[in-house]
């Protein structure tokens, strides 16, 4: 049988394009006893996939050059030769890294493989309850630890972990605060998820004071996916003992030269503020007791979700490169 798959082709310098990615055909060996025969129905793109395409010591080892690609993702089982398995069930790989190789079809042992409850939409495994929901889960509560009446400011605030976030937050009690690109994602994060304000950062020439206006009691929490020039803003109004929760830092991941701007030391040490950054791989133990709450708070009605849906197994690469402008609203998800 044959799949196609998309390979790194190229480590990019700077923001990736058409040239990182490479289509090729693949023949996939007679599938064995105990192996299941998989093609993939949703998947995921996500930002820290970024950091994946440099050659450098991180949490999780670098694409290698000439493989497939590989992301978040459920799949249907085509063919079984293992009697817990049969065609239609819906999978996703279960490992200490859970990703599916960008591929129209792929063969795994049985081992490798769970089924998932089809009771919710199965892209929200790769969203609400999976790594954007967890991420968001521990990262605010161990990290951020919102207490009611304190007010919590998130970059990237209408993406898939920032609208977990700030619904997160409103459940505890705090006034939410959200910063995200253009009027809709605004409109977005006050009329449909509930934040108290909005700010909207494009074309904003004065971040620091936009921020002040949006938190008159200054900011307890800052929960940070974006970094840069936003972050700088957010910072100066950082209340004492403020939390930082570091998730992400978008802002920065195509740099092609080392970033130059305020340094944040004196604010941290004069306002005795914590900044923790975080993987969601660090409370992997624990993720059954966050799956738990997320999927009881969504069947409550107490969290909301969006996604951006692309079509087609060829749309991955241009799904992945919509995330750096800004283009989806919630989660970006590929339905092959």
């Amino acid at each position: 049988m044959k799949a196609e798959q998309i390979i790194f082709a190229a480590r990019p310098k700077g923001l990736p394009d058409s040239k990182t990615f490479k289509t090729v055909t693949v023949d996939l060996p007679e599938l064995q006893q105990g192996e299941v025969l998989i093609k993939p129905v949703y998947y995921s793109v996500d930002p820290y996939m970024r950091g994946r395409m440099n050659d450098t010591k991180s949490y999780i080892p670098p694409f290698e050059v000439g493989q497939p690609i590989e992301s978040g993702g459920v799949a249907t089982v085509a063919e079984s030769r293992d009697p817990n398995f049969q065609p239609g069930d819906l999978v996703m790989l279960t490992s200490s890294r859970p990703l599916l190789p960008w591929a129209t079809a792929s063969i795994y042992s049985a081992s490798h493989l769970k089924k998932i409850d089809n009771s919710v939409p199965p892209s929200y495994y790769l969203g609400i309850l999976g790594m954007p929901g967890l991420t968001a889960y521990f990262g605010l509560l161990d990290i951020g630890k919102p207490k009611a009446g304190e007010t919590l400011v998130i970059s990237g605030a209408a993406g898939a972990v920032g609208i977990v976030v700030g619904q997160i937050g409103k459940i505890h009690g705090c006034r939410v605060v959200g910063i995200a690109g253009g009027a809709e994602k605004v409109k977005l994060l006050t009329d449909v998820f509930n934040f108290d304000a909005a700010i909207d950062y494009k074309g904003n020439q004065d971040m620091k004071a936009s921020v002040a206006a949006a938190c008159p009691n200054g900011v307890d929490i800052y929960f940070d996916n974006v970094g840069g020039e936003i972050s700088d803003g957010v910072m100066a109004n950082m209340n004492t003992f403020g939390r930082i929760p570091l998730c992400g830092q978008i802002a920065l991941y195509n740099s092609t030269e080392v970033p130059v701007g305020p340094r944040v030391q004196p604010i941290m040490i004069t306002r005795s503020l914590l900044m923790q950054g975080f993987t969601i791989g660090n409370f992997s133990s624990r993720f059954g007791e966050g799956f738990k709450a997320l999927v009881e708070w969504v069947k409550q009605g107490k969290l909301k979700y969006t996604e951006t849906t692309m079509e087609g197994f060829d749309k991955l690469p241009e799904a992945f490169l919509a995330l750096f402008a800004g283009k989806n609203q919630g989660k970006l998800i590929v339905k092959v």
